[in-house]
């Protein structure tokens, strides 16, 4: 069998120009979330089956890379369904086993708990540009904190990262899924229909309000209905005013907790944040995960022309584990996103004091070589890149890749020189 050079379908391998980044932009946001308070911590990227087939990851639960059952375990003869041969997966995102991980060891973290993760993940989903079947995740997540402040934070924390690594002109776009419910209630649906309302209206952007209208049609709900739905959507701002105007127009169908919670995001984000960005109430923003309970919220990139970061508020996800609910809130970044799109823009990362290369003549003396490797050890003290290399045969083309490669400063070794 012949032995195959190209990676398994859906993952890539990272030259090091895309490595320097990746490497830059994890230490970026470590730094950046530890200021927040923010502690690192990490889970097995295998989960069991159980877990990640719990119903609380939406349509990634039909995304997982399955892991047979090992040893006299595995029974293949005697097998009659998956469960028989499946125990364990590749984790599919890093919430469900941040939620599994909170429910163990509860008692041994602080309360509030502000974690923050990042690892890869797999999903065996078709891939296509920006999108891979192995892919980085970065979450930040408090846990045991029920007021809005955890939003905030989240929120702050974030954009700060975004507005480090020079991006602008991004929005952050946030809604209440007690607010799409109330919108609908108002408009006279059945709670039993949401989901499925959510789903036809999360395709707006999309197909427009004619397109969301003629989908509630053809699902069979009446045109009454989705005219009251979609007139409130033609009425409402995209700002606090239009938080307000919500918070009179459906009048019992919508808690005033959550209006106020809301308009309270939004206005301390604004008085806080510390780069420019935008921030908007958008009632069309539905975000599929089943398990959100509350407000939700995506960064969207006016260069990229999608999300680069979603999250929300998950309250009843830990209680699956431990039988007792905990307010939990999180915000993922889309890492794979961000750096595919600082590879395209051209990227630079920041350097420090620079970087020096050796160039070693040909059959130099171990003398010679001593001396040379003292200098470079003596730059990497003072915090710099040092490399040392045999000098090639065309010197000239090896000098222009490394200029190329950010080495500012090279250095030809030779023995009568160095000996």
């Amino acid at each position: 069998m012949a032995l195959k050079k190209k990676p398994v379908t859906g993952m890539k391998d990272m030259l090091p120009r895309e490595m320097e980044i990746r490497d830059y932009v994890i230490q970026l946001i470590k730094d950046t979330y530890k200021t927040y308070g923010f502690v690192s911590m990490e889970t097995p990227c295998v989960e069991h089956i159980e877990n990640l087939c719990s119903k609380q990851g939406g349509d990634n639960e039909k995304l997982i890379f399955k892991i047979l059952k090992r040893g006299e375990k595995l029974k293949l003869e005697s097998a009659k369904e998956e469960n028989d041969l499946v125990d364990g997966g590749l984790r599919y995102d890093l919430t469900v086993p941040l939620a599994r991980y909170y429910s163990n060891h509860a008692n041994e973290l602080p309360s509030p708990f502000k974690a923050l993760q990042i690892g890869n993940v797999w999903r065996a989903d078709r891939p296509q540009k920006g999108r891979f079947r192995q892919f980085m995740q970065c979450d930040i997540d408090i846990l045991g904190e029920a007021s809005n402040l955890a939003e905030i934070e989240l929120i702050l924390a974030t954009t700060a990262m975004l507005g480090r690594l020079d991006f602008r002109n991004f929005t952050v776009c946030i809604n209440d899924r007690n607010i799409l419910k109330a919108m609908a209630a108002y408009s006279g649906f059945k709670e039993e229909d949401y989901d499925e309302v959510f789903i036809i209206l999360d395709k707006m952007d999309k197909i427009g309000v004619d397109g969301v209208a003629a989908e509630l049609a053809a699902m069979g709900y009446a045109k009454e209905k989705a005219d009251a739905y979609l007139a409130l959507f033609g009425e409402v701002t995209p700002d606090v005013e239009g938080i307000r105007f919500l918070k009179e127009k459906l009048g019992d169908c919508l808690a005033d907790e959550t209006a106020e919670g809301m308009e309270m995001i939004i206005s301390s984000v604004e008085a806080a944040k510390e780069c420019e960005f935008r921030i908007c109430f958008d009632p069309t923003l539905v975000r599929g995960q089943s398990y959100y309970t509350g407000t939700i919220f995506e960064v969207r990139m006016d260069d990229f022309g999608g999300s680069v970061a979603g999250g929300g508020r998950y309250d009843r996800m830990i209680g699956k584990f431990t039988g007792q609910d905990t307010p939990a809130c999180g915000f993922s970044i889309g890492f794979e996103r961000i750096v595919m799109l600082l590879l395209e823009n051209g990227y630079q990362v920041p350097k420090r004091l620079g970087r020096k290369a050796y160039l070693l003549e040909k059959k130099m003396p171990k003398e010679g070589v001593l001396k040379v490797l003292a200098l470079a050890r003596a730059d990497r003290e003072e915090g710099r890149q040092a490399l040392v290399v045999n000098m090639k045969k065309n010197k000239k083309f090896q000098k222009e890749q490394l200029t190329e490669d950010g080495y500012e400063e090279i250095i030809e070794c030779y023995a009568d020189t160095f000996c």
